[in-house]
């Protein structure tokens, strides 16, 4: 099984990276395969609404080519987890964030809600305020496609401004452990029963 988690900072190895390698430590504990991307010095053009996607065969995004298309969204309806996180930027995700929310999640819905059943969680850092606005954001997402939504012990935030200062909050630190461990139990009790092969309604 595998769990790759996209980065939305436009900061490499910041806060929201480090919160992260927490709950991938747990993963990893667990034998499962873990990849991280940052979207951070990447080129990632919002969605805009050319509905290419509908006219590919495998849904994927083609009418903007860039990282999101080429290497986000590929990885993401391969994986059986997926880990979206971001700084909070005036109290919601980045741009970055949200233009990976909007393309994955249009493209997704293509020929079938192919996210459906995958396992998400949200990762939020944050200096004061707005950290539960951009975790909804990113569950949104989640939710909407069909996906299982794992929680921690608190919410899945992290608390830090500049570079580092994350890894001070023990609380946060503890909670992305807490979700490592409830996200690699996910993984594992869903292989436990034979899948449902009802087939998933296609979406227009």
């Amino acid at each position: 099984m595998k769990v790759v988690a996209f980065i939305g900072s436009a900061r490499k190895d910041g806060n929201t990276k480090a919160l992260v390698r927490h709950v991938f430590e747990e993963l990893e504990a667990e034998g499962l395969e873990c990849e991280l991307i940052e979207l951070a010095g990447k080129r990632c053009h919002g969605c805009t609404a050319c509905m290419k996607c509908a006219e590919t065969p495998d849904g994927n995004c083609s009418g903007v080519k860039d990282f999101i298309s080429d290497e986000c969204i590929p990885k993401a309806l391969a994986a059986d987890g997926i880990i979206v996180a971001s700084p909070v930027y005036f109290a919601d995700v980045t741009a970055e964030t949200k233009a990976l929310i909007d393309r994955l999640g249009y493209a997704s819905r293509q020929g079938g809600n192919r996210l459906a059943r995958k396992v998400g969680a949200g990762v939020i850092a944050v200096r004061r305020a707005g950290a539960i606005h951009a975790l909804d954001t990113i569950n949104h997402l989640f939710l909407i496609s069909e996906m299982l939504v794992v929680g921690s012990s608190y919410w899945n935030i992290g608390i830090g401004r500049t570079p580092g200062e994350v890894q001070h909050d023990e609380e946060g630190v503890r909670t992305m452990h807490t979700l490592g461990r409830n996200m690699a139990w996910t993984l594992k009790r869903l292989t436990d029963e034979p899948a449902c092969e009802e087939q998933l309604p296609a979406y227009s």
